[in-house]
């Protein structure tokens, strides 16, 4: 029997001013091994890691190798990627992914996607050229677009305090930097090629998903999207599940044209289309029939397929989600309504609640790159853990302000609290309980949103490594915390979505399987009373990063 396979082309960028990171990952489904590529942070700043991993038919990661690249910032807080670069480094990717193994072309027998989210990128539909750098998720140039709209509906609305919730209950979001419509607008009101290819109705428009399967697909030029990465625009009405027209008319976009140069909004397993591209010979006809955000693509590697379980990645920044399920819960509290998945054309659509927050283990690697206090991102865990606690010292690594649940773009770094006794060892300690302490403040919010309160955290991404940080998260939440032996569920996600499109695993085995071989973490070190004292020193750092950007 001819087994499924996926193929996760995986992008996730987490940047700043100076720096960037990508990560793409390619899953290819053989009979016997799932190949993953992903791109991350290298040692060297600036510099990108493209790793190939192969996992076995039981999930275990049997392989990997790797090749490194550069992304652009050509201005402050600007951060941009080539996508004529990421779509070769992807063909790369799946051309050596068959090299020094046993593995034949012929054997592949279906391509899965998982990408960073809100990344936009425009191209010409005759030419399939890019018409501009596609510009990242972290990027903030759009600062000025966002307070321009703000002023305008701000001068109409009769709550003038909640401009910023003005598309949240068509959507989940709030008004930001972050999400790809003001992208889009920035693009329309300052590069006149864009402009005119929009107005021309010979632009396309998407995020990384789709150009890859736009690439992927040669002379076929198929546009689609799936419901998890349209969710992240802020032009998909989440209750229909389309492109929402009022939204992009509110934004002083031509409606018609927009609309025309959108991908069409599929669910994120079924078969979109096959590869098509002349830079793949081999791989031709291969179906593509997966297709996920990052974050999501993660909730379903975790096994978060149900009501109430919730995951977090700490990456460079963190990404905590919820499983809502059927059930669309809108926040009142900062966080995010969105599209958890949806896994066929007939299958019903999952929601999750999210707390995004810009910045974890990009604060150490400033520590690493800015301060010196370390030579390695692996070397703080053993700094921070020479001390029992941070002798009073909080940091608040908001460097380009704050995400979730404070929404605060004039926030600025802090770190409060140093005497003359603090060393490097407590500051290595801050770091660390920053990402933890933002986690507990997202995931309150999430339960005071939907009334449920999270038993267990699973957790995955780079920071996941350090002991110290996940002890003392399970502390400060009070429930336990576990890490999978298998650190790659974002791949393992949209494996998943491909193969269930493609009969390789049937849902059945997406809900009953899981990693029961990882580390667990349970509270251990804290008493309620010192929690709590912790956790309003926190809150205090917090208050005292707001309003420093003028």
């Amino acid at each position: 029997v001819r087994s499924s396979a996926a193929s996760d082309v995986y992008k996730r960028q987490v940047s700043t001013q100076s720096t960037g990171l990508q990560l793409v990952r390619t899953n290819l489904f053989s009979t016997n091994l799932i190949n993953v590529s992903k791109i991350h942070w290298s040692d060297r700043p600036g510099n990108i890691i493209d790793q190939i991993y192969a996992f076995d038919e039981k999930q275990t990661l049997v392989s990997s190798k790797q090749v490194e690249f550069e992304d652009y910032t050509p201005s402050p807080g600007w951060v941009e990627h080539s996508p004529d670069v990421l779509f070769s480094t992807v063909v790369h990717c799946i051309q050596d992914s068959f090299q020094n193994t046993n593995i034949s072309p012929s054997q592949l027998l279906s391509i899965g996607i998982t990408n960073q989210r809100e990344t936009t990128i425009v191209w010409d539909s005759e030419t399939g050229k890019p018409l501009h750098n596609a510009i990242v998720w972290l990027d903030s140039r759009t600062q000025s677009t966002c307070e321009t709209l703000c002023s305008k509906l701000r001068s109409t609305s009769g709550n003038p305090e909640a401009v910023k919730d003005h598309f949240r209950s068509r959507t989940g979001l709030p008004i930001a930097t972050y999400f790809s419509a003001l992208k889009l607008k920035w693009l329309y009101d300052n590069v006149p090629q864009v402009r005119d290819a929009i107005n021309n109705h010979t632009c396309r428009i998407g995020t990384v998903d789709s150009w890859l399967i736009y690439k992927l697909s040669g002379d076929l030029k198929v546009h689609v999207t799936d419901v998890t990465n349209a969710s992240r625009t802020m032009l998909m009405n989440i209750h229909s599940l389309q492109w929402d027209p009022t939204i992009i008319e509110e934004l002083d976009l031509p409606v018609d044209a927009v609309l025309a140069g959108l991908p069409q909004i599929k669910s994120s397993s079924e078969i979109y289309t096959t590869i098509q591209n002349e830079s793949l010979p081999n791989f031709k006809g291969v179906p593509i029939s997966g297709c996920l955000g990052d974050q999501q693509a993660a909730l379903i590697g975790q096994r978060c397929l149900s009501a109430g379980l919730a995951k977090n990645t700490y990456g460079t920044g963190c990404f905590l989600l919820m499983n809502t399920g059927e059930k669309l819960v809108h926040s009142n509290h900062g966080l995010l309504s969105t599209v958890a998945f949806r896994l066929g054309p007939n299958a019903p659509t999952y929601y999750a609640l999210e707390g995004s927050i810009a910045i974890a283990g990009r604060a150490v690697q400033w520590l690493r790159d800015n301060l010196g206090l370390i030579k390695s991102a692996r070397e703080i865990d053993d700094l921070a853990k020479q001390v029992e606690n941070t002798g009073g010292v909080y940091f608040v690594p908001a460097f380009s302000g704050l995400f979730a649940p404070h929404w605060r773009a004039d926030a600025r770094g802090v770190l409060v609290g140093l005497t003359q006794y603090t060393t490097k060892e407590h500051i290595a300690l801050a770091t660390l309980q920053a990402a933890a302490f933002q986690t507990r403040e997202v995931l309150e919010a999430m339960e005071q949103d939907s009334s449920v309160k999270v038993q267990k955290l699973l957790v995955d991404g780079g920071m996941t490594a350090s002991p110290t940080l996940l002890q003392f998260q399970s502390d400060i939440l009070n429930i336990p915390v576990f890490r999978p032996s298998n650190s790659e569920t974002t791949a393992l996600g949209a494996a998943l979505a491909a193969g269930l499109a493609s009969g390789f695993y049937s849902l059945e085995s997406l809900t009953s399987g899981g990693d029961h071989q990882g580390s667990a973490y349970s509270p251990l070190k804290l008493s309620s009373d010192d929690r709590e004292h912790l956790f309003s020193g926190w809150k205090d750092a917090i208050q005292r990063s707001f309003g420093l950007a003028k």
